[in-house]
């Protein structure tokens, strides 16, 4: 598909007109010891299932995935990453949190239990 079609335009009357689009650049990843991150249990929207949540990371999505399979392959559960955040099935507050440290991550824990 060319990048008039994305564009969705069709004639222009404007003779300076340019048909090139502005790709949006994906935010830089910042160093491991630069990044603050955010631990929390969330259980809303979830059907009272737990889901460990990591926030707070900058950076590709490529390197947000990464860390999503690391945390999920440690646990040995499920999840995603979606939203600039990462989801882990279950309860894992503290074993993420140990993790991350360990990868040297910048952690704070967030809520209760």
């Amino acid at each position: 598909m060319s990048k008039k079609n994305k564009l969705n335009v069709v004639y222009s009357t404007n003779p300076d007109f340019d048909y090139s689009y502005d790709e949006h650049d994906e935010e830089e990843l910042l160093p491991v010891d630069e990044q603050r991150l955010y631990v929390s249990i969330d259980r809303k929207k979830r059907a009272g299932k737990d889901v460990t949540l990591v926030e707070g990371f900058v950076g590709p999505n490529e390197d947000l995935k990464d860390l999503a399979k690391l945390l999920k392959s440690k646990c040995g559960v499920g999840g995603a990453a979606k939203d600039g955040d990462v989801l882990i099935q279950g309860n894992f507050k503290e074993k993420v949190y140990a993790l991350l440290i360990k990868e040297g991550f910048s952690v704070k824990k967030k809520g209760g239990n």
